[in-house]
């Protein structure tokens, strides 16, 4: 089994396909890293000065000035009736501030898990079952799965290598690049002297590692599915009908509790540590209707995943072992 192992492993690393694929879990976090970066830069001197030079610029316009005199003579309607310095409060709302032109979020750990570390993640997932399916659809299309099973005719031993192949190398490449990205999120936020809450690397780092492992199976997943199908489009077909036209259907369908069946609710339940979604209530009492508030929690999450794996993987080393191999 171990030199049936390094064999897949070495067959997997000249894979070209595959070689492009881990580029591409590489070069896209880097890109969200660099624009996550860009957007949340410091305002710089030039910015501010050319900011302040405009607003100056701005409050001389005769139509401002007629809005700031209304304001004064009227504070109440314009909402500043209250202010104990009327002029000041209606030059706030009234005039042009410099926020208005050099407004920009700071860089916050916390809001990039729902925000640029999900987006992360997801794409990882992707590229990885795309890994999963490529590295065996490849077997299959050229024919050389039954020249494979010439040197070792024990099926089972085959698949089990080739599925440890390609979990592993989920995780590694999964993991590493997670790891990296928020670490140089963390590492810049260090740069910036932006300060960091207690439990938010914590967190973020739990996400990383959610996300590694749902990554990892992910591509497993892939890879079982075009071992049963031996083909690499149907998989992808059968992944676009899972990912897009199986969430469309059941929102179509409207039964009750159809939220808890979404892909994407239990992958964001999973990766998040729980996911917490609103339904309209069986029935509104006197006072009016409000809505109901329902969770995934992270084991669910898995165990709709795990069901989905073990519904690909079981019927795909049956086939394996049992079907004849061109």
């Amino acid at each position: 089994m171990r030199a049936l192992f390094r064999v897949e492993l070495t067959r997997l690393r000249w894979r070209r396909a595959v070689v492009l694929l881990v580029a591409a879990c590489v070069l896209v976090p880097g890109v969200i890293w660099g624009a996550v970066a860009w957007n949340t830069r410091p305002v710089s001197a030039t910015e501010l000065h050319h900011a302040q030079r405009m607003v100056e610029e701005q409050r001389q316009d005769p139509g401002y000035q007629r809005q700031l005199t209304k304001c004064e003579a009227k504070p109440g309607r314009y909402g500043v009736g209250g202010s104990n310095d009327v002029r000041a409060a209606c030059e706030d709302m009234m005039l042009p501030q410099v926020s208005w032109f050099v407004s920009r979020p700071a860089l916050d750990l916390a809001s990039e898990r729902n925000g640029s570390g999900i987006g992360v993640a997801i794409v990882i997932t992707m590229l990885m079952m795309l890994l999963g399916t490529t590295f065996v659809g490849h077997d299959w299309n050229s024919g050389s799965m039954s020249n494979q099973l010439l040197f070792d005719p024990r099926r089972g031993r085959v698949w089990a290598a080739k599925g440890l192949v390609v979990l592993l190398a989920g995780l590694v490449v999964a993991g590493g690049v997670l790891a990296a990205y928020w670490t140089g999120l963390w590492a810049l936020a260090e740069h910036r002297d932006v300060r960091i809450h207690d439990g938010v690397l914590s967190d973020v780092y739990r996400q990383a590692w959610r996300a590694t492992l749902v990554a990892g199976f992910a591509g497993l997943g892939g890879y079982a599915m075009t071992m049963l199908f031996r083909s690499t489009v149907a998989t992808l077909g059968v992944l676009f009908a899972v990912a897009i036209a199986g969430p469309l259907l059941i929102t179509l369908l409207g039964f009750p509790g159809n939220e808890r069946l979404m892909p994407q609710n239990n992958y964001a339940a999973l990766v998040l540590d729980g996911f917490t979604y609103f339904v309209p209530p069986d029935a509104c009492l006197p006072d009016g209707c409000n809505e109901v508030r329902k969770h995934i929690g992270p084991v669910d999450g898995a165990t709709y995943f795990g069901g989905l794996l073990l519904l690909a993987a079981v019927p795909s080393v049956l086939s394996f072992r049992r079907r004849d191999v061109p």
